[in-house]
């Protein structure tokens, strides 16, 4: 799940018309967190953007799939898909997706009980 450098530059260059965000090496990979909310993961230089049920079909329509990963020899699947390729090059749509992602990454941290929400409405 290795993440180069140059693959993290690229990707903070695309997302800067969406604002301010962190990434954080994380097992391997990394975390791309706004706010200290994560909206998206980065896996073996792929970013994979968060999604609910609003955003899910969006993925799908686009041949995306998940981001899985095997516990106990099982393939588990996490709320993450993989960022259509054609969007590098569509940085307008880029942001939009990934403004997308940090919304529902907002929604299921307010369906968190107070002590555990990371985001506190401003």
């Amino acid at each position: 799940m290795a993440v180069s450098a140059e693959f993290l530059e690229f990707l903070s260059e695309q997302l800067e018309g969406f604002g301010p965000v962190d990434v954080k090496r994380m097992f391997g990979g990394a975390g791309i967190f706004r706010e200290g909310l994560m909206f998206g993961l980065i896996a073996d230089e792929v970013l994979f953007l968060k999604v609910d049920d609003t955003t899910r079909a969006d993925f799908e329509n686009e041949q995306s799939g998940p981001f899985m990963y095997e516990k106990n020899g099982k393939a588990m699947e996490m709320s993450y898909w993989r960022l259509p390729e054609r969007l590098y090059d569509e940085p307008e749509e880029f942001t939009e997706w990934a403004r997308k992602a940090f919304s529902v990454a907002l929604q299921a941290d307010s369906k968190k009980p107070a002590r555990q929400r990371k985001h506190s409405a401003k």
